[in-house]
């Protein structure tokens, strides 16, 4: 699939509602910033547009939480939570859930190890589910009002630089996060990441500790 939002806005009807359904899982941001097109270029309905974009965004972050989960009880699960910065958002989901999910929001390349950090922490599902669809929420509002603001004020060719702008923006910081990584550096969770993360002593599967379960499926054989 073409990640150019321009692409998307080639399609009609059902093939666009589906591209903005599926494009979150592929990349968040530039599925926000087509539906966000599309909405200022009246390729389909603002309504609409916000409701497939809406509920693109919370499928493919809920299922996340199932990888941290599923990383308490299953050895092939469990790299999901040995990945760096999954420690320092169990503290942090653990003691301000809805900040952190905010800011995991809003930060490129912090979701994943928030949401397995959620699930692998035992934050409430419903809850986790709660404040995933109103961080989105809040996400598409803020991205909808200002296309449409700047559109009132650019005219016809808003839709044309708008995407253009906030594309370049994406690929930018992407390119800083490859860099920086090439050079040994971490994300944007440091300096955070580097003074807190820390294996898990004694949760499961982290230093002998055993699975949940795991004497249980290991007495049914």
């Amino acid at each position: 699939m073409d990640l150019d939002p321009q692409s998307i806005l080639a399609m009609s009807g059902l093939a666009l509602y589906l591209a903005i359904f599926l494009l979150p899982f592929v990349q968040e941001d530039v599925a926000v910033v087509a539906a966000a097109t599309a909405s200022l270029s009246g390729a389909a309905p603002t309504a609409a547009l916000f409701l497939v974009i809406l509920a693109g965004l919370t499928c493919s972050d809920v299922w996340k939480y199932w990888l941290g989960y599923f990383a308490r009880k299953h050895r092939w699960a469990h790299k999901f939570a040995e990945r760096k910065g999954v420690s320092v958002a169990g503290d942090l989901v653990r003691s301000e859930l809805l900040k952190t999910l905010f800011a995991a929001r809003y930060i490129p390349g912090t979701r994943i190890p928030t949401y397995v950090a959620c699930g692998f922490f035992k934050v409430p599902y419903g809850r986790f589910v709660m404040w995933v669809i109103f961080t989105a929420f809040t996400y598409v509002t803020v991205m909808f009002t200002l296309f449409h603001t700047v559109g009132e004020i650019w005219g016809e060719q808003a839709k044309f630089i708008l995407p253009a702008i906030a594309v370049c923006l994406l690929v930018s910081y992407i390119l800083f996060r490859w860099l920086t990584h090439r050079k040994g550096q971490h994300g944007p969770m440091t300096p955070l990441t580097e003074e807190r993360d820390r294996p898990l002593y004694g949760m499961p599967g982290f230093e002998g500790t055993p699975y949940e379960g795991e004497q249980r499926r290991k007495r049914r054989r």
